[in-house]
């Protein structure tokens, strides 16, 4: 793949997008943003920014997954079959924790918002 991104990273990468895109579009305040950030050319760091600054209930979300130990972290039975919900656990899992949220400023409009963000795997897996 280009830039040492293997192609099931590339494609973990755009179901965390997905997800994370979907929680913004549901729960958070425009604008919506997709950051990605890169070190010589290497795509390293992936960001979805919305309008609204307040990180508290995705921390606490995130502080939950990470008191388990283990990105190994099982779905419930009622959660597999649940519509929505799993973003934040899809992120932190295929990230492989490398995942958090924090305030930023929007770039479209220079207000203040909130990103969630994950580190993109560079040289393959394994």
């Amino acid at each position: 793949m280009k830039a040492g991104v293997g192609a099931e990273d590339v494609s973990d990468a755009e179901v965390i997008v997905a997800e994370l895109t979907a929680n913004v579009e549901r729960h958070a305040a425009e604008p919506y943003e997709v950051r990605v950030i890169s070190v010589a050319d290497v795509p390293i760091w992936c960001e979805v920014v919305d309008g609204s600054p307040d990180t508290e209930k995705v921390e606490v979300s995130l502080q939950r997954l990470r008191a388990q130990g283990t990105t190994d972290v099982p779905f419930l039975a009622e959660d597999t079959l649940a519509e929505n919900g799993r973003g934040l656990l899809l992120t932190y899992r295929l990230s492989g924790g490398r995942c958090a949220v924090y305030a930023t400023t929007t770039s479209s409009t220079g207000t203040p918002g909130k990103a969630v963000g994950f580190a993109l795997a560079v040289g393959g897996r394994g």
